[in-house]
């Protein structure tokens, strides 16, 4: 049974969820820490007592979203397990991940925030290459193997979740399209799964 959280540490999770509302429907750069304390029903003393900036608060957001796309791409390679088997485990986290909505309320937080600040961008863009070296390594660990082709790790994440992320993760950021359904993440994860092996794996 989960601990109930302190006062304090409610207060904390109060602010965080009003800076992500506050940063989505005003922009970054609009938002205001009194409009935040607001939103939390917080004075903004307490709002300061925890974060002494909105770029403080903002990191928090990014730290937020970091660990959760971290904890979907933890993945070892098996080398009696298909490649195929393998990659549809990989994938399936990847849809839940994009499926669930506090992930996307953070995605879209960050990314409206970066649009117009290039050093932002830059360190998203880095966290999350970091953020991807696990499957980066099973590409490795796949090729030292002798199942799969010679080709650039980096490359070849980035194409894969490409494959993904032109259906399950770009319109609903962008254009606010609803999460897909069973039966379309499955046929959106097979499909990128047959493009995706179809170049890559080493037949039998």
């Amino acid at each position: 049974m989960t601990a109930p959280l302190r006062l304090t540490d409610r207060k904390r999770e109060a602010i965080i969820q009003a800076a992500i509302a506050a940063f989505r429907a005003d922009g970054f750069e609009v938002a205001s820490m009194d409009r935040i304390a607001a939103k939390a029903e917080v004075s903004k003393r307490t709002v300061y007592n925890h974060f002494q900036s909105k770029e403080e608060l903002f990191s928090e957001i990014l730290r937020r979203l970091w660990a959760t796309s971290a904890a979907q791409l933890d993945m070892t390679y098996h080398s009696q397990r298909p490649l195929r088997e393998q990659l549809r485990e990989l994938l399936m986290r990847k849809m839940r991940l994009f499926n669930d909505s506090n992930f996307l309320d953070l995605a879209r937080v960050v990314i409206a925030a970066t649009i117009h600040v290039p050093e932002r961008a830059q360190e998203m863009v880095a966290r999350l290459a970091s953020q991807e070296d696990g499957f980066k390594q099973w590409i490795r660990d796949a090729q030292a193997d002798g199942k799969f082709k010679a080709a650039d790790p980096e490359f070849a994440s980035h194409q894969i979740y490409g494959l993904l992320k032109t259906f399950a993760f770009w319109p609903q950021i962008t254009l606010g399209q609803p999460p897909l359904d069973a039966p379309t993440q499955t046929h959106v994860i097979e499909s990128a799964l047959d493009l995706f092996l179809s170049g890559y794996e080493i037949a039998k």
